[in-house]
């Protein structure tokens, strides 16, 4: 008679991922819903929802953190643009000082980083202020942006930009139309990743602004710390709802700007042909 061998699978090694997973997201996503439509008697309601919607504060404060937000990706993107460019593109120890300005910084505690940051600002006479904050979300938010595009810059099929050299392409014209191009979705990565932190941080925010620059985020503590469970989970959730339609958004666009690449590659490789 055959003993019967009990074989894990890979599939084990993701158990632990698993279980943080489903204890520190999926348990307080439940946790955020069960008090949004928890009313103060314990009952079942969607008061907190009305409050939220009926609240013209609301509907400002979230003008004001998609803004916000939008410029400190743009400020990103246009740093980090050129600093991935040149490091992919020079024959000097790119990691190397990739690691040293960008990496390495991210070791320390952000709310260290934010306080260093505040003093040095203090002493270039730049107070508490919306420029301060936008400062300090730029500055904390920089690497995300300048990694996913520097490993899509390092990653390109140079035979694209040798060939464009070959027709006789000048340097202006084979960034716009071959490199620029390939690089497109390193770009949208690290929009996604630094839009999205952007719009839902508060620290930064309130550490490096006023009171006319607190945010949606902030709006949320302050809610939670003034024991508004209900409402400010119910804050909470429609700004994750928000936070999925604009991921899902961006990866469908993502999708089919690969999808018509890899249909425009075909065409020309069938007309070659």
């Amino acid at each position: 008679m055959k003993k019967i061998r009990f074989s894990p699978g890979k599939g084990i090694f993701a158990l632990p991922y698993a279980i943080i997973c489903v204890i520190f997201v999926v348990f307080p996503l439940l946790l955020l819903l069960v008090y949004a439509f928890r009313g103060e008697d314990g009952s079942f309601t969607f008061s907190n929802f009305a409050e939220v919607l009926a609240n013209p504060t609301n509907y400002m404060a979230l003008i004001k953190t998609v803004g916000t937000s939008l410029l400190a990706t743009a400020i990103c993107l246009a740093i980090a643009y050129p600093i991935a460019f040149i490091l992919a593109s020079s024959p000097f120890n790119k990691y190397a000082i990739l690691a040293l300005l960008f990496v390495v910084p991210m070791w320390m505690n952000f709310i260290l980083r934010i306080f260093a940051l505040q003093s040095l600002l203090s002493m270039m006479g730049i107070e508490k202020g919306y420029l301060s904050a936008v400062i300090g979300l730029v500055y904390d938010f920089l690497p995300f942006m300048l990694l996913p595009i520097y490993t899509a810059l390092v990653n390109l099929d140079h035979s694209y930009i040798e060939a464009a050299n070959d027709l006789g392409a000048n340097p202006v014209l084979t960034f716009l139309k071959t490199t620029l191009p390939l690089s497109v979705p390193g770009i949208m990565s690290g929009v996604m990743m630094v839009f999205m932190p952007c719009f839902s941080a508060y620290a930064i925010t309130d550490m490096m602004g006023d009171a006319n620059t607190s945010l949606i985020g902030g709006k949320i503590n302050t809610l939670i710390l003034n024991n508004q469970w209900g409402v400010g989970s119910a804050l909470a959730f429609v700004l994750l709802l928000m936070v999925i339609i604009v991921m899902v958004i961006g990866n469908l666009v993502a999708r089919s700007r690969a999808n018509k690449a890899q249909n425009s590659a075909l065409t020309r490789g069938g007309r070659q042909i």
